[in-house]
């Protein structure tokens, strides 16, 4: 895949979001089902990748592009994800004139809801291609339903998936 045009897709995704994970609809969409040039799987690994170190949920994209076209496509993955950090200053300053307008605040609120579900839509499909397993989707399962229905930290979640996920492997 052409470096740039890389680059340009993975900036799409990240000035169409407004968090981090918002962006993986659309890099789902781009990269694994129209262009083909990455799995669920390795899109799965990009976002753990991302996740386990400090720093911008985002931070997947620089997995992301590394998968696709090595040391260039990281380089382009990590400059998608500067870049709107270099306009935000002159956007944020312009929008402070416009926040208090109902129809702006609004418009806002429906790309976050939007965002939220576009989210959910392209999570399904990753998580049916990781759990191939009866232990692994029972973990997802007992997961979403902690996460969703009571306040338990979601760092006890992993903790605790990773202790049964390892327990599961070493008994097997």
């Amino acid at each position: 895949m052409n470096i740039f045009a890389l680059y340009l897709l993975l900036l799409k995704a990240v000035m169409t979001s407004f968090s981090g994970m918002a962006s993986l609809p659309l890099v789902r969409d781009d990269l694994v089902e129209k262009r083909h040039v990455l799995t669920d799987h390795q899109l799965s690994t990009a976002i753990v990748a991302g996740r386990t170190g400090p720093g911008p949920n985002g931070l997947y994209l620089v997995s992301v592009g590394y998968f696709i076209d090595g040391v260039p496509g990281a380089l382009a993955g990590f400059i998608a994800l500067l870049t709107p950090a270099m306009l935000v200053i002159p956007l944020m300053r312009w929008m402070a004139k416009y926040a208090k307008v109902p129809r702006i605040r609004g418009a806002i609120r429906a790309v976050v809801l939007g965002s939220a579900g576009l989210l959910l839509a392209s999570s399904v499909p990753m998580a049916q291609s990781a759990s191939t397993a009866p232990v692994l989707a029972a973990i997802v399962a007992v997961s979403f339903v902690t996460l969703a229905f009571t306040n338990v930290e979601s760092w006890w979640v992993m903790g605790g998936s990773a202790v049964v996920g390892l327990l599961a492997m070493l008994l097997r």
